[in-house]
């Protein structure tokens, strides 16, 4: 299991490379994640919104998370995507895992339904009772359609000592602050966005929960490093070295980007299952030129 120290620091949320039949790509599967590790992250993120969770069977994200485990053997914590708007579900599922090499799993807040904030803080109630590692909070509006505000995280954060960390990827400044502000010692804030990653370390988060660092793990975790060791200096230079590359990357949605990063890098091919597509041959060669000019 994982304690919120670990958290510190670069995790990776790690695509599902696909091979031209639109079949799992489990020999680059595993050549991605020795890559990263060997880049300097500090943690795995397995089945994640930039994994195509949603367009994988249940068989495929077994097989995922097994290939995953077989490949980091030990080296670094795995967490597990796990989230779903059924709660009664989810709690089905965590009790049918087999949680063997898994740290911690990462739950998005339940998506379409709308549920209010009493609703968000027993359904992760729920979760954190069943499952027998901790609860990583996943906020992510902009995908969901609801917030996990402030007071509701805070008071998760203080009641329920499974629920160990958030990875907040709102925008939404003020109730990151908050969140940092009045959090429990013991308790991480990761931030949900590469590109806000530094000035949020800056102001008192862990670290980053990161899509970019698929592709630029030892160029991303030295900039968090920095950020972390408060070597502000090397940490901006990195920074804003990056920074074009990682707005462009999303700008024809997630995983998108950085499969075709990938492909350059020469670990998988530029393969997405419906209804994501590849990028457009225009951003395609955009993204090229900042690749080869960083």
């Amino acid at each position: 299991m994982i304690s919120p120290q670990q958290l510190t620091g670069t995790g990776v949320a790690l695509v599902t490379p696909f091979d031209n039949n639109k079949a799992v790509d489990h020999s680059a599967l595993k050549k991605l994640v020795n890559y990263v590790i060997d880049g300097g992250v500090n943690y795995l993120v397995a089945l994640g919104t930039t994994a195509e969770t949603a367009t994988l069977s249940n068989k495929e994200k077994l097989e995922v998370i097994h290939t995953i485990k077989e490949a980091n053997s030990n080296r670094l914590p795995v967490i597990l995507g796990m989230g779903s708007n059924n709660t009664d579900e989810l709690i089905d599922t965590i009790n049918r895992t087999d949680f063997d090499g898994v740290d911690a799993i990462l739950s998005v807040t339940p998506f379409y339904n709308k549920p209010t904030q009493e609703g968000l803080y027993q359904h992760y109630k729920a979760i954190a009772d069943v499952s027998p590692v901790p609860v990583i909070l996943y906020n992510v509006p902009s995908r969901t359609g609801c917030n996990l505000n402030a007071d509701t995280c805070l008071k998760l954060a203080s009641n329920i000592e499974n629920v160990v960390a958030v990875k907040e990827a709102s925008g939404n400044w003020e109730q990151i602050m908050q969140i940092i502000k009045h959090k429990p010692q013991d308790f991480a804030v990761l931030s949900g966005d590469d590109a806000t990653t530094l000035p949020l370390i800056a102001s008192g988060a862990n670290g980053v929960i990161s899509v970019i660092a698929n592709a630029c793990p030892v160029e991303f975790s030295s900039m968090v490093n920095a950020a972390v060791e408060n070597n502000m200096p090397k940490a901006r230079q990195i920074h804003y070295s990056l920074i074009d590359l990682i707005n462009n990357i999303f700008v024809e949605g997630n995983p998108a980007g950085i499969k075709a990063l990938l492909e350059m890098r020469q670990i998988i091919d530029n393969q997405l299952r419906l209804p994501l597509v590849s990028t457009t041959d225009k951003l395609y060669n955009e993204l090229k030129g900042y690749f080869n000019a960083f």
